[in-house]
């Protein structure tokens, strides 16, 4: 099942503003990019904005060759933004970048992974 359009990062401009000006983290399968909506450089996380956030996934095909794989590893880090969703401030950009190890990772571990990331950019407060 797909985010709602209002969650979703759709243009090539957004993922590059994204990468170019947003904070990372990384994990052992996850790497995180989070950037401020409606701005060139996000000074701080701190400012909230009305618009809901909005995410990317990006797997690339050094993760795997297939693309049954690639499809299932973005049902399973799709499925965690979803439950995560809720505790997401608003005004974001967020970009989820698969690790080219996370083949054999499993839904827990992406959620996991995830919050620890989300929190450590102050994305969501606390853990839920």
């Amino acid at each position: 099942m797909a985010l709602p359009k209002q969650h979703r990062l759709r243009h090539s401009r957004e993922f590059s503003a994204v990468y170019r000006h947003g904070s990372k983290a990384v994990s052992e399968h996850l790497v995180v990019r989070v950037l401020a909506q409606n701005t060139a450089a996000s000074p701080g996380l701190n400012e909230v904005k009305a618009d809901p956030p909005k995410f990317g996934i990006s797997i690339s095909q050094k993760v795997s060759k297939r693309a049954v794989i690639r499809n299932r590893l973005k049902r399973q880090v799709r499925a965690a933004i979803r439950q995560l969703l809720p505790s997401i401030r608003c005004g974001l950009q967020i970009v989820v970048i698969v690790r080219p190890d996370s083949v054999e990772c499993e839904y827990g571990e992406f959620l996991r992974e995830l919050e620890q990331l989300l929190s450590k950019l102050e994305v969501i407060d606390g853990h839920s």
